[in-house]
């Protein structure tokens, strides 16, 4: 029962942010997945970036 109270209080206070999931975040979370995503591209990036300069360093020698 307490989790249906919780549901409800939270309705009570924002309506428009409770129930939040995948189509309805609250604005911390979309700042967080937001973060979340440019980490990963920015990773990917510097992965390529580590290879060609592994493949550039090995023509050199």
């Amino acid at each position: 029962m307490s989790v249906l109270r919780k549901w409800a209080r939270e309705y009570d206070d924002d309506p428009s942010q409770s129930f939040p999931g995948k189509g309805q975040m609250k604005p911390e979370q979309l700042e967080i997945e937001k973060l979340r995503r440019e980490v990963a591209k920015l990773k990917a990036e510097r992965d390529i970036l580590k290879k060609a300069a592994a493949y550039f360093a090995r023509d050199a020698i």
